[in-house]
């Protein structure tokens, strides 16, 4: 059995009731968005049906993944300049060729001459050496003990300031007598070295005018 539809002058005196009702009936028109919102209404022939809104996905992966600043490392620290260091070196040895004429003792051909000559010579280069050296430095055993003392090194000794000889087998610790205590710079007093080319004359020519 086919429900009646109402005819279109029906349907026009519905519209006015229910427009009246519901603009003097707030439940009325309650009634009406419920009905409304629920789809309870069958929709009229030829009218689009809004369709439901899409359940909801979760969000799709990111193609790319997010760039993570990495930490920035601390710069390593910096190495020495090596034209630096050696115009320090060849500072020193200008310093003790004018103080002890130690490069001429050590460049002289020493076969011609007697060990009391040599020794003399060998007086006069230490004196100006030892000068020198305390002028610009201040030194220091590396160890305290006196030499011929027996010494022991325990495991994670430090190599750089206790240099092995002898019969060296197994792990620390090891046993042994010092035979040199060593020696430390805890100043350097010496004078800003000259720069570049010139660094490299450690002794000028003399020349004796007539």
């Amino acid at each position: 059995m086919t429900d009646q539809l109402p005819s279109l002058p029906a349907r026009i005196w519905i519209a006015i009731s229910c427009f009246a009702r519901a603009l003097s009936d707030a439940r009325f028109a309650s009634i009406l968005v419920q009905l409304q919102a629920s789809n309870a209404l069958p929709a009229a022939p030829g009218a689009v049906v809004p369709l439901p809104p899409p359940p909801s996905l979760p969000p799709a992966p990111a193609l790319i993944a997010p760039i993570v600043a990495a930490p920035i490392a601390a710069p390593p620290p910096a190495l020495p300049d090596v034209a630096t260091s050696q115009e320090g070196a060849l500072h020193l040895l200008a310093i003790l060729q004018r103080e002890a004429r130690l490069l001429d003792f050590c460049e002289e051909e020493l076969t011609g001459f007697s060990d009391a000559a040599i020794g003399a010579a060998a007086r006069l280069v230490h004196s100006g050496c030892r000068k020198a050296l305390r002028e610009h430095l201040d030194l220091a055993p590396v160890r305290s003990e006196a030499e011929g003392a027996p010494v022991t090194l325990s495991a994670g000794f430090d190599a750089r300031a206790n240099r092995l000889t002898g019969n060296i087998v197994g792990a620390p610790p090891f046993s042994g007598t010092l035979k040199h205590h060593g020696w430390k710079a805890l100043k350097v007093k010496l004078p800003e070295p000259v720069r570049g080319e010139a660094s490299r004359l450690l002794a000028p020519a003399e020349v004796e005018l007539s």
